[in-house]
């Protein structure tokens, strides 16, 4: 009979996840991650299949907790734009260490492009789910009169994805919260420029 697992799976999945988040897949070595994971070699072979399927796994954690967090962001005022703001301010504030991480969805682009179908595919529906979340705030602050009528809702969902990418990868190359912010109040700036006014 097989002994039982002697270890937390979700916090090990978490440990793994901080490795490949700071590392990438291919820097990140086995002994990096059994180290972090505080499990034998065996452990990770059976509990999370080799190396690539843990760094899947781990994509899909970031991922689910990275959305989770900016859904909440953008629901967490009364006014949809500033839901946007605050969703961007979190990354600007952020404190430098958490920023110095970068983003593990543009770390894997980097890393793997787009040949990588599986890698890919996770990416597009994780990019998907926020571009539908952001058009749903967007088209909200359209009726609110907080931008433009004309504005193009699906063009400004991926501009906002595009300035955050921005901002991540800027605070990674080491940025200050001021520039930070400023990016962020010119970027909102430029979707309420021909906002409804008075």
């Amino acid at each position: 009979m097989a002994r039982p697992r002697e270890f937390d799976r979700d916090e090990a999945l978490k440990r793994a996840t901080a490795v490949f988040w700071a590392k990438g897949f291919e820097a990140a070595s086995t002994d990096n991650l059994l180290a972090a994971m505080k499990i034998g070699r065996q452990s990770l072979y059976d509990t999370f299949g080799d190396k690539r399927r843990l760094y899947l796994e781990a994509l899909g954690r970031y991922q689910a907790v990275n959305l989770a967090n900016q859904l909440a962001q953008l629901d967490a005022e009364a006014s949809p734009l500033a839901g946007i703001r605050r969703m961007l301010l979190a990354v600007a504030e952020a404190d430098p260490s958490f920023r110095a991480l970068g983003c593990m969805n543009v770390g894997a682009i980097v890393e793997f492009g787009r040949n990588d179908e599986e890698i890919a595919a996770m990416l597009a529906e994780s990019e998907a789910a926020l571009d539908a979340a952001l058009e749903g705030s967007l088209r909200k602050a359209k009726a609110e009169g907080e931008i433009g009528t004309a504005t193009d809702i699906r063009g400004a969902a991926r501009f906002i994805q595009a300035t955050l990418r921005g901002l991540k990868v800027s605070g990674k190359a080491g940025a200050d919260t001021q520039s930070l912010r400023q990016t962020v109040e010119f970027a909102l700036a430029a979707l309420t420029k021909d906002a409804r006014r008075g």
